[in-house]
């Protein structure tokens, strides 16, 4: 807060808040906010019919419960005294902070991700251990698909994607995050949502999916092929594995976020699949599915050892097909780290 000239940080929903205190805010109309004065202590302003949900941590916080009958907000107020350069939590919701705006005259207002952000972006010994451990339980679910343990032929996208939700669960995860299941042309589409078409012979089927598992997100895609395919489909998906190793090994500590997106552009440009590639190489992943660090050009940022991140090339013909490959990596110093070991081969059922 010092470095940033902060004066406080406001968090309310959203990760920050369960990694600084433990407690997860349910995203209700009642405002729950943690205020961290600079050099002070924080205090954790919540209604008062959820504060039997936090374990009391006196040393790290002070509770403040709020009644029915209070206004929140100017509570909130109350305990930011005059401070005036706050920063805000990222999901932090608009109604509250266009509520606070007129109680804090003269104040200005800073992305609390430039605070809080920098604390989770480097991962330390347990959380690289957490998800380790939720992406070791996504590889059992790709090999078993791999394997042809997973149905598809005949079923839905939307039926296999309710498979996959479940053995989520079953390996251990308390939440589903996604579980995207795309056949043939729909795979062209690298979010697609499972719906009502049948997954057919002779066809590329692109699976996405993770959840949460410990308070860490997994996060893998796998392709498999229901029989024979067009032989281009597996002379690019040769090109997308290359792309795939070559960013993953370029992943080194030092290495800019944008060198690595362009180890595995630079292999699916020459191949030319360029302008197929249509999305970033990767994201970073923690408590978060989404976070920092992006793996994108124009991301000079340097990677530390605990940066965690997708490494996910794609290649999406529209029309016809798409094929997506992704690990979770982290970056130590003995070099990448993969939380992923999953076959990467295009496996034919």
């Amino acid at each position: 807060m010092a470095v940033a000239d902060v004066e406080a940080v406001i968090l309310s929903v959203g990760r920050d808040l369960p990694f600084l205190t433990g407690y997860e805010a349910m995203p209700l109309e009642r405002l729950t906010l943690l205020v961290i004065p600079r050099g002070e202590h924080a205090t954790l302003l919540i209604p008062a019919l959820e504060a039997p949900r936090v374990d009391p941590l006196p040393d790290v916080f002070t509770l403040l419960p709020w009644t029915e009958t209070e206004d929140p907000v100017a509570l909130a107020a109350k305990v930011i005294g005059d401070r005036r350069r706050i920063a805000v939590g990222d999901q932090m919701w608009s109604r509250f902070l266009v509520e606070l705006l007129p109680h804090l005259p003269g104040a200005t207002y800073v992305r609390a991700n430039g605070v809080v952000g920098s604390l989770r972006l480097q991962k330390d010994a347990a959380e690289i251990a957490a998800l380790q451990a939720a992406g070791a339980a996504v590889d059992r679910i790709a090999t078993q698909l791999q394997s042809g343990q997973i149905p598809l032929i005949g079923r839905t996208e939307a039926e296999v994607s309710a498979d996959l939700s479940a053995r989520i669960l079953a390996e251990g995860h308390e939440v589903v995050n996604f579980a995207i299941v795309a056949a043939g042309e729909n795979a062209a589409s690298p979010h697609h949502h499972p719906g009502p078409r049948v997954i057919g012979p002779n066809e590329i089927v692109l699976c996405d999916f993770g959840g949460t598992m410990a308070g860490y997100c997994s996060d893998i895609t796998r392709c498999v092929t229901t029989g024979d395919v067009d032989p281009e489909i597996h002379s690019a998906y040769a090109v997308l594995k290359e792309a795939q190793a070559a960013a993953v090994a370029a992943a080194q500590l030092g290495a800019t976020c944008e060198s690595v997106d362009a180890a595995a552009r630079d292999i699916i440009s020459a191949a030319g699949y360029g302008e197929y590639f249509v999305h970033r190489t990767g994201h970073g992943i923690g408590m978060e599915a989404h976070e920092d660090p992006y793996i994108v050009s124009g991301n000079t940022t340097l990677l530390e050892h605990g940066h965690a991140f997708s490494i996910e090339p794609g290649i999406y013909i529209p029309g016809r097909w798409g094929m997506r490959l992704e690990d979770i990596v982290i970056a130590t110093e003995r070099g990448p780290l993969s939380a992923n070991n999953a076959d990467h081969d295009l496996a034919l059922l």
